[in-house]
């Protein structure tokens, strides 16, 4: 690859230009080259989208802090000047006649002949002495040879209705004149890949009538550093106030093209614009390889990536934080949600954004129509990883290893690949569900199955090993962000709703949520936020150890166990921060999906039996005869045997309020039996920096219990509010244990008892002037014991999430 004489030799050549060298009927010609501080938005036309949006930035937002990598781009008008210099217009046009995208084979043969045709064009004469003189002066603004990556940005990309992913083509690392103009002419060839041909026929787009710009743009060396892409907008659930970053190792191609599996963050916009810290979300990915600059002929190359750095985040939080701030400001000045690519200079720690364009697909739904997937019935679980798209698909496996056996693909079957390339586009929407690898939620396949309204589940590890070609699967992508295979084809139905003039009752309807990774989608359920958030499910799914081995991992003498604590708490040497952390972003993330409304999270409730069964917990639990009446609930939190561990929930819980800047967390107190254990409790909650009333907290307690009624004007002293747990009180007020099978049929929440008992602690409540709500079964199942409790004139009814419309609908009736 010809590189450049020297720096000096170079910045002092005379610079040629296109007034010096052309005839005069070409100067009114259109420039054939603009540099990026001459372009805005407006020029999508002249140059792409891709090259309007960088120009754009570095004009208006480089003054507030954005920046954004110098660099020119060559215009529509030079790619027209380039086909009717080489006179390759007549040629593309026939090579594409009458063709039929769905023939794979014929596709293929006729875009290579294309590009070989356009590869071994000359570049006119007039157009190198443009890219030459400008990219000169790049270096000569730089003070150095500088190597630039050769961007494609067809004038039709990127627009509203077009993303245009992957279609066009990159390369990096190009250094010198002889390697810059070679690059351009493989982007110009680039425009008849055979997927963005058959993109191209898709959308409606006449083949010879889209031109193409080349960006040309100063690398960053995040070969040396670390590269990723944003979006402002979630991209499953299309939840507009999360921004979400995935970062690995090296250039950037691999995270775009689904190479590696990347870590991922998710960051709060509405408290970050009050700069708080708020990251809902980290997960390692397993970032198996980066690429780096080559001196080869292949300019770049991707080389294994340490274990160690593995096992570590790319970003630290004060990069996550800045870049999604950054994003915010982009989408502002967009007025949009956007797709956003960065990289951070691994010599310098300079961080840049490289590139920015509409998202195209969660930002175009109706958010009038609810649409929710809801798989009936399951079977064995052969393949997990990172789900794309909240819908589900059946249908027979192919496994596809390359490019070669694409036409072999049928219409309807489940497409299982170790990653996908842009070059399977025409084959990919044939398929009834996309499984991968490799791959992050912003890879190729992702951004390209989203697009096109199938589910995916990328970043399995081992979906190639795992199914086999012919295997009937079902692919789901419906219980949040971890997507699952399961054997056969399984029964699932669709609900749709209308949303529009659905009235909002005078009972405010909320929900119990437990999984973080849906929250974000039950947010557009109608709603007035979260009556029962549970710690139990984020402890038993993403933290999995028990508080106290955390805090006593130096003392433990079970190697099983310590490799197990090892294993789960990958890059935190402080093992006790890892509690407080993933309980924090677990309760942030439901926080986040329903803020500024009310988000009741009700503290640990496991009972010794469960608490046992976490990683370590054998060591700290006694055994009892009866868990359900035993060490539980608020009589844990000042106890010795877990006071320590107490604490880590409320390091959690003031982490997620203070740091985070989610205010709307009320906390609430289970199983409380008696005032004074409440005052306890309240008590050790202020040591640890949860003061009620302090900052706006609330604190409620858990009405499941007959003393929770019988003294309820006492307790309305200390707390806040009450919650009713009809499940629970249920039990003890009947004395039946709803789990015998022998005595369940006595279980009813409609008994004449139970009822009394509510409607007592209710006209407590509002003599008092405290709110009562109700978070038990007993509402979602029964339409009408919900009806009774409006007659009570209840504040809240809090259900499950796939009760709420339809008991909004009989309290509506009822009011």
């Amino acid at each position: 690859m010809k590189t450049m004489e020297c720096p000096t030799e170079a910045m002092n050549r005379p610079v040629v230009t296109l007034a010096t060298a052309s005839s005069a009927n070409h100067a009114v010609r259109p420039p054939l080259i603009k540099r990026f501080d001459e372009i805005g938005i407006e020029d999508i036309p002249l140059v792409g989208g891709k090259n309007a949006s960088l120009g754009e930035m570095r004009r208006a937002l480089t003054s507030k802090g954005v920046p954004v990598p110098d660099g020119f781009a060559t215009t529509a008008a030079a790619y027209w000047y380039f086909l009717e210099e080489t006179d390759l217009k007549p040629f593309i046009e026939e090579s594409l006649r009458d063709l039929d995208v769905t023939n794979i084979h014929d596709l293929q043969g006729r875009s290579a002949k294309i590009r070989a045709a356009i590869v071994s064009a000359a570049m006119p004469p007039e157009l190198q002495i443009e890219i030459h003189a400008a990219y000169e002066q790049l270096c000569a603004r730089a003070g150095e040879i500088v190597a630039v990556a050769v961007r494609s940005s067809a004038t039709a990309e990127d627009l509203p209705e077009a993303s245009f992913a992957g279609a066009q083509e990159t390369y990096l690392n190009v250094v010198g004149e002889e390697a810059l103009l070679k690059a351009c002419l493989r982007c110009y060839a680039s425009l008849f890949f055979e997927r963005a041909i058959s993109y191209r026929a898709d959308k409606g787009y006449p083949q010879t009538k889209v031109a193409l710009s080349i960006g040309v743009q100063r690398m960053v060396r995040s070969d040396l550093g670390t590269s990723g892409v944003i979006f402002t907008i979630d991209t499953e659930s299309g939840f507009r106030d999360a921004v979400l970053i995935n970062a690995a190792y090296g250039l950037g191609e691999n995270i775009v093209k689904g190479s590696v599996n990347p870590d991922e963050y998710c960051v709060f916009k509405p408290t970050l614009r009050e700069r708080f810290r708020p990251i809902l979300q980290k997960i390692v990915g397993s970032k198996e390889v980066k690429m780096i600059y080559d001196t080869g002929a292949a300019a770049v190359k991707n080389v294994p990536v340490p274990q160690a750095d593995r096992m570590r985040f790319a970003l630290n939080d004060d990069d996550i934080l800045k870049l999604a701030r950054w994003a915010c400001l982009i989408e502002e000045h967009y007025g949009k949600p956007m797709d956003v690519e960065w990289a951070k200079d691994g010599i310098t720690g300079e961080l840049f954004i490289v590139q920015a364009r509409p998202e195209t697909v969660q930002s175009r739904k109706d958010t009038n129509v609810l649409e929710i997937y809801v798989l009936e019935k399951s079977s064995k679980v052969l393949v997990k990883g990172r789900s794309v798209g909240a819908k589900i698909a059946c249908g027979p496996v192919r496994l596809v290893k390359s490019t070669a056996s694409l036409d072999e693909f049928q219409e309807g079957e489940v497409l299982v690949a170790e990653k996908t390339d842009p070059d399977w586009e025409p084959v990919m929407k044939k398929a009834a569900a996309i499984i991968t690898d490799r791959g992050g939620r912003t890879c190729h396949a992702a951004i390209v199955s989203r697009e096109l309204g199938v589910p995916a589940i990328v970043g399995t590890q081992n979906a190639t090993v795992s199914l086999k070609d012919g295997q009937v699967v079902t692919v789901s992508c419906a219980g949040g962000d971890t997507g699952t295979v399961y054997e056969g084809r399984l029964p699932f139905r669709v609900q749709r709703t209308d949303l529009k003039g659905i009235a909002r009752p005078r009972t405010k309807i909320m929900m119990n949520v437990a999984n973080p990774e849906g929250a974000f989608a039950l947010s557009f359920i109608p709603n007035d936020g979260v009556g029962l958030a549970r710690e139990e499910f984020i402890i038993t799914s993403y933290i999995k150890v028990h508080p106290l081995a955390l805090l006593d991992y130096a003392n433990i003498k079970d190697a099983a166990v310590r490799a197990e604590i090892d294993e789960l708490t990958i890059g935190y040497e402080d093992k006790a921060q890892f509690f407080v952390d993933k309980l924090a972003q677990g309760v942030g993330m439901i926080a986040a999906a329903f803020y500024p409304k009310d988000v009741i999270v009700r503290l640990s409730d496991f009972k010794t039996n469960e608490y046992a069964n976490l990683v370590g917990g054998r060591a700290y639990e006694p055994v009892e005869e009866n868990p359900m009446l035993g060490f539980r609930g608020a009589s844990r939190y000042y106890n010795p045997r877990y006071q320590a561990g107490f604490a880590l929930e409320c390091a959690a819980m003031k982490k997620v309020r203070n740091e985070m800047g989610l205010k709307n967390v009320k906390l609430m107190v289970p199983f409380c039996r008696t005032v004074e254990e409440g005052r306890r409790v309240i008590a050790e909650m202020a040591k640890h920096g949860l003061t009620r009333g302090e900052d706006g907290l609330e604190i409620y307690v858990m009405c499941e219990i007959p003393s929770n009624v019988i003294l309820a004007d006492e307790f309305a002293e200390i707390f806040d509010g009450f919650s009713i747990g009809s499940n629970d009180l249920t039990q003890l007020i009947l004395g039946v244990d709803r789990d015998s099978e022998i005595v369940a049929p006595i279980f009813d929440e409609r008994n004449a008892a139970v009822k009394k008992m509510i409607a007592e602690v209710i006209a407590v409540c509002r003599k008092k002037g405290r709110k009562i709500g109700i978070c038990g079964q007993a509402p979602s199942d029964y339409p009408e014991f919900a009806q009774f409790l409006v007659e009570q004139r209840i504040d809240s009814i809090s259900l499950n999430p796939d009760t709420v419309l339809k008991t909004t609908l009989a309290i509506l009736e009822k009011e």
